[in-house]
C-alpha cells in the first residue's frame, strides 16, 4: 500500500523559474547577512544607501552568472556534487566581478563600494545556502518517497563504485520501492564505515544478516568476488527466498551512468563461471601478425567468437566462411560496427564444396585455419547420419586436403568431448574427423603422404602444414545448449524438461573456450590432441532447480520438472579421455596434451573415403557399420545402430 500523500506524488519537477527565485532570494539574504555581520548586528550602524545599491549590483550580477551558467537548470531532488561545483563556480565568479568592480572604484574614484569582509561573508554564505536548500528538497523528496510500506529490505554486497551508483540509482528513481538496510563488503578497511548514512558491514556476516533483517533481496555490485564464494551466498539466498540481483559492470552502463532497469537478476552463467583463464597474449600476437586466417563456421557460436578475439590481433585479414546467410551476415555487421582496423571479410560456402573451398583457398591463400564448421546436435545426427559424415567428416578432410595443397602453416580442429567413447554418430564423426587430421600430419612430418582417389595432385606437395586438434565440453549459451532452453521454458511456465535425474555436462564460457583455443594453435607443433580442464561436471537437475530459483520461482511447485528419457545416442556423463587414454602437461596449466592412438594415413584414408561414399548415397545403416570399424571404441546407446555392435565386433575379432 502506498502512503505517500497523492500531492507529492504528482510533483516531478520544480519549475525552473521558481529555482532561480529561490537563488536570487539567497543571494538576497546573504548579502543582508554579511552586513548585518559586519555592523554585529545593530541595524542602526547599517549604511542603508550603500546596502541599496550593493545589494542592486547583486542581484544584476548574480542574474547574469546564474543564467549563464544555468545553475537552475538541474532537478534538485537529483543534486549532485557536480550541482555543488556549478554552484560554487557561480557564486565565486559572481562575488569576484564585484570585487573587481569594487578595485576600479578604489583606483578611479577612491571610493570603495563594498567592504572586501563583506564580500567573503557573502561568497560562504551564499553558497552555503545554496547547497543546503537543494539538499534539504532533495531529502525531501527522498522521505516522501521512503514513506511507503512495502519496501524490499536490501543489501548491497559490494561498497565500492558499483555499490554506491546502485544505491543512489534507486534514490533517484520513483519507481524503485527498495530500502538499503546496509552495504557488505570483504574489504575491512571500509568495515564500520558509512555511505550516505548507510553502514558499511562485514560481508562474512550476510548469512546473519539475512536472517536477521528478513531480507527480499541481495545486489551483487562487486566483480571480484571468488564464484565459489558467490555461489554459497547465492545458495544461501535462494533457500530463504531471496531475490539474487546484480549490477553490470561498468562498460555497459548507458553515459556511464547505472540505470535501475540494468540492475537484474543473477545469470546462472555467472554463476558457472570459473577464475578467468590468463593466455600468452604476447605469444600470440608474435604468431598471428600479418597473417591471413579462415574461420570455417564462422557464423555459429564457437566460430563468431574466434574471430571477435582475432580482430585484436593485428592480422592481415580474417576470412569468415559459413554457408549461413542470415548469421554471417549479423556476424559482419556486428565486427562492422566496432570500428576496427581489422581487414575481415564474409565468405560464403559450404566446406563440402570441394571447388568452392578451393577457390578460397586460391584466391585468399590463408596462413592459418581455425576450422569450427560442424554439425554438433546429438538427436539430430542421429536422424541424420549420413549428413554428419558429409559435413564433421568430408568437411573436415576437404579443408584439411586444401590445407595441404595451398601450404597452410597450420590447421587448428575444433573438436569435441562427445568424441571420446563415442554413444552417438555425431560423437564418432568427430573421432574420425580428429583421426584423419592426426594420421595427415604424422604422414606429412614423415614425408611418407600418398593422397589417392583423384587427389594425385597432392603427391608430393611440399608442405608442412601442422595439424592440431582442440577437445572441450558444452560451452555456455551456445545455439541450442541446455540453459537457453530452460530459460525458454521457465519463461513460458513450463514444464523444464531434463533427460535423466542422473544426467552430468561439463561447462565452459565461449570465450574462456575460444581464448584456450587461440592458445592451444600457437603452442601446437604438429599432430596434438589439445585437451581443456572443463573444471567439475554439472549435475544437469541441479542446474534447472538453480535456475527456476533465480527466476524467483519454486522447482515443482511454480514450475515443474519432468524428466523425458535420454536422447537416441546421449550419454549420462561427459568423458575428456577414454580408458586408453592419457595426458601430458603443458606450460598452460589449463591445457593438456592427450594421448591417443595413433593411425596409418594410407590406411585411414581408404577407409574414410569408403565412409564418404556410403554417405553420398544416404545409407545410414552401412555409414554407421564402417564408423564402427573405424572407431572401434563406437557404441551406440538409445539407437537404432545398437544392432550393428555386435556385428562390427565380431568383424573387428576375426
Amino acid at each position: 500500500m502506498n502512503t505517500s500523500p497523492t500531492l507529492f506524488n504528482q510533483i516531478n519537477i520544480v519549475p525552473r523559474w521558481l529555482i532561480f527565485s529561490l537563488d536570487l532570494i539567497i543571494s538576497f539574504l546573504a548579502l543582508t547577512a554579511a552586513y548585518l555581520i559586519k555592523s554585529n548586528f545593530d541595524f542602526k550602524n547599517l549604511n542603508h544607501v550603500e546596502f541599496d545599491r550593493n545589494l542592486l549590483i547583486s542581484a544584476i550580477l548574480s542574474t547574469i552568472v546564474f543564467c549563464t551558467l544555468k545553475i537552475f537548470a538541474g532537478i534538485i531532488r537529483y543534486t549532485s556534487a557536480q550541482d555543488s561545483f556549478r554552484i560554487l563556480m557561480a557564486v565565486l565568479i559572481s562575488n569576484g566581478i564585484f570585487f573587481l568592480i569594487n578595485i576600479c572604484s578604489v583606483a578611479f574614484y577612491n571610493i570603495p563600494l563594498i567592504s572586501n569582509t563583506i564580500l567573503i561573508v557573502n561568497f560562504l554564505a551564499c553558497f552555503l545556502l545554496m547547497v543546503s536548500y537543494r539538499i534539504l528538497v532533495k531529502y525531501f523528496f527522498l522521505y516522501i518517497k521512503n514513506l511507503k510500506l512495502d519496501k524490499k529490505r536490501v543489501i548491497i554486497y559490494g561498497a565500492g563504485e558499483a555499490g554506491v551508483a546502485a544505491k543512489r540509482t534507486f534514490d533517484h528513481d520513483q519507481k524503485v520501492n527498495k530500502n538499503i538496510i546496509a552495504f557488505v563488503d570483504d574489504d575491512q578497511r571500509k568495515v564500520g564505515k558509512t555511505i550516505d548514512g548507510i553502514q558499511i558491514l562485514d560481508a562474512k556476516d550476510l548469512p546473519q544478516l539475512i536472517e536477521e533483517h528478513k531480507l527480499d533481496e541481495v545486489i551483487f555490485a562487486a566483480y571480484t568476488i571468488p564464484i565459489d564464494h558467490k555461489n554459497r551466498i547465492v545458495d544461501i539466498c535462494l533457500e530463504n527466498d531471496v531475490k539474487v540481483l546484480s549490477v553490470p559492470s561498468h562498460d555497459v552502463w548507458v553515459s556511464g551512468k547505472l540505470q535501475s532497469t540494468q540492475i537484474q537478476k543473477v545469470n546462472i552463467e555467472d554463476l558457472l563461471n570459473r577464475k578467468s583463464i590468463e593466455i600468452d597474449i604476447t605469444n600470440i600476437q608474435k604468431e598471428l601478425k600479418g597473417k591471413r586466417i579462415l574461420i570455417t563456421g564462422a557464423a555459429g557460436s564457437i566460430g563468431s567468437e574466434i574471430v571477435r578475439q582475432l580482430i585484436r590481433f593485428d592480422t592481415d585479414l580474417i576470412i569468415m566462411c559459413d554457408q549461413s546467410e542470415t548469421e554471417l551476415h549479423h556476424l559482419y555487421l556486428e565486427i562492422d560496427e566496432m570500428n576496427t582496423q581489422a581487414n575481415f571479410y564474409a565468405f560464403m560456402g559450404d566446406v563440402r564444396d570441394e571447388k568452392r573451398m578451393d577457390y578460397l583457398f586460391e584466391t585468399y591463400k590463408p596462413h592459418y585455419v581455425y576450422h569450427a564448421a560442424a554439425y554438433k546436435h546429438v538427436p539430430m545426427m542421429e536422424d541424420n547420419a549420413s549428413e554428419a559424415i558429409k559435413t564433421n567428416v568430408w568437411g573436415t578432410k576437404t579443408i584439411a586436403d586444401l590445407s595441404v595443397k595451398y601450404a597452410v602453416q597450420k590447421f587448428v580442429m575444433i573438436s569435441t568431448d562427445k568424441a571420446v567413447n563415442p554413444t552417438n554418430v555425431m560423437g564418432a564423426s568427430k573421432r574420425i574427423a580428429e583421426i584423419y587430421v592426426q594420421s595427415l600430419n604424422r604422414s606429412i612430418s614423415n614425408k611418407d603422404f600418398n593422397f589417392t582417389n583423384g587427389l594425385s595432385h597432392l603427391n608430393n606437395t611440399k608442405s608442412n602444414t601442422r595439424f592440431i586438434t582442440t577437445r572441450f565440453g558444452n560451452v555456455l549459451g551456445s545455439n541450442g545448449s541446455v540453459i537457453p532452453r530452460f530459460r525458454q521454458q521457465i519463461e513460458k511456465g513450463g514444464p523444464v524438461t531434463v533427460t535423466h535425474p542422473e544426467i552430468t555436462r561439463y561447462f565452459m564460457t565461449i570465450p574462456e573456450a575460444c581464448r584456450l583455443v587461440l592458445e592451444a594453435g600457437c603452442m601446437g607443433k604438429g599432430g596434438e590432441i589439445y585437451i581443456f580442464d572443463m573444471g567439475k561436471s554439472v549435475k544437469i537437475i541441479e542446474l534447472a532447480k538453480r535456475m527456476i530459483r533465480l527466476a524467483g520461482l519454486v522447482p515443482n511447485q511454480d514450475i515443474k520438472i519432468e524428466y523425458t528419457g535420454l536422447r537416441p545416442g546421449e550419454k549420462l556423463f561427459e568423458e575428456l579421455l577414454n580408458n586408453h587414454e592419457n595426458t601430458m602437461p603443458t606450460h598452460h596449466e589449463k591445457i593438456m596434451i592427450g594421448k591417443v592412438r595413433e593411425y596409418l594415413f594410407n590406411e585411414i584414408e581408404g577407409q574414410i573415403y569408403s565412409l564418404i561414399d556410403h554417405a553420398k548415397n544416404n545409407d545410414d545403416m552401412q555409414v554407421v557399420k564402417s564408423m564402427k570399424l573405424i572407431v572401434h571404441e563406437f557404441k551406440s546407446k538409445n539407437s537404432v545402430f545398437e544392432e550393428l555392435d555386435m556385428i562390427t565386433q565380431s568383424l573387428l575379432n576375426e
